[in-house]
């Protein structure tokens, strides 16, 4: 793994786990609120932002679509 890979994959990671905490109330609100975020979560975080998140949400999980 490259170091520009191994960069995208923890941009990647920070980015659900702050939209995990930011959208907590909205879209998690019934999940364990001190989950801890790894990368098999990730698609967990995008579901739920594009479900419920609102228009910011599923702007969020296109960022971390890509």
């Amino acid at each position: 793994m490259t170091a520009s890979e191994q960069m995208e994959k923890e941009r990647r990671l920070q980015l659900a786990r702050q939209a995990f905490k930011d959208f907590f109330a909205q879209c998690f609100w019934s999940s364990d609120p001190n989950l801890e975020i790894r990368e098999e979560h990730i698609p967990f975080v995008i579901r739920g932002l594009r479900y419920y998140g609102g228009h910011q949400g599923y702007r969020v999980a296109a960022d971390l679509c890509r």
